[in-house]
């Protein structure tokens, strides 16, 4: 049975006053959750602070980016051992904004992919189309692209920690997103893609998040859907009691 992962990017956002008192918010709204993985994934410069707020709790904290290499002239970047060395479980790899503002490649976010496999960070790999390409029935065919390139030497084993989310580039900070059906529908596209890759047992473990545009009144209805294992929420995790609610609603869903 998968465990529901509610995971929070606060993108470029908080100061270092902010981010603590929001991830201590969350440590004390949150403590009696249990069955319920939450991740936050905070700016780079915050990540020491943050992890010593979140010491003690059951709340991981992850990255929004990593560089593949492992050190060196590298001016700007972040390695995967400076994120552990920073306390991180999870690295987001692959966000549309980085793809499709920032100029990342399938065959760069597989290198990353790679690295943060090789030294042990859980990769939450996103992939998503944008609008014209689902206006032109192309859904399937980016997605299905983005995730044989982006898992490209990634043994059984490494896959079995990686965490894909599925966010459509329309969707995301724009207040329309997908339904349920739409975010289904895809999901389980992804699940027998997995199934073909890496087999039944990989897939069936898989956790794959819808992220786009979700808040507190669509989380019961997303996390209904039988493939749509969890949230990678944007806007509303920089609230306490937005987010609060959104891991309070996943805990009461049995699936």
């Amino acid at each position: 049975m998968r465990t529901l992962f509610l995971a929070g990017n606060w993108k470029m956002n908080t100061n270092s006053v902010s981010s603590i008192n929001l991830a201590a918010g969350l440590v004390r709204e949150l403590a009696e959750i249990q069955n319920v993985r939450i991740a936050v994934c905070p700016p780079f410069v915050y990540l020491q602070s943050v992890s010593a707020s979140l010491c003690g709790s059951q709340i991981e904290l992850g990255a929004q980016n990593v560089y593949f290499q492992k050190n060196g002239a590298f001016t700007g970047e972040i390695s995967c051992e400076m994120l552990i060395d920073c306390g991180c479980t999870y690295v987001i790899i692959g966000h549309s904004e980085r793809r499709h503002i920032l100029g990342e490649t399938d065959e760069l976010i597989n290198l990353k992919i790679r690295a943060a496999a090789a030294a042990g960070l859980k990769p939450i790999f996103c992939v998503g189309e944008l609008l014209e390409e689902r206006d032109k029935g192309q859904t399937f065919d980016v997605v299905e692209r983005q995730i044989r390139k982006g898992l490209d030497g990634i043994s059984p084993e490494q896959a079995a920690a990686v965490t894909i989310a599925y966010e459509p580039v329309w969707a995301i900070g724009t207040g329309r997103n997908a339904t349920p059906q739409q975010a289904q529908e895809v999901h389980e596209c992804i699940r027998r893609l997995i199934t073909e890759m890496y087999g039944s047992e990989t897939a069936g473990n898989l956790t794959i998040q819808y992220g786009g545009s979700a808040k507190p009144a669509n989380t019961a209805e997303l996390l209904a859907e039988p493939d749509v294992d969890g949230l990678l929420v944007g806007g509303a995790s920089l609230k306490v009691e937005d987010f609060a609610a959104m891991v309070k609603t996943a805990a009461a869903i049995k699936k």
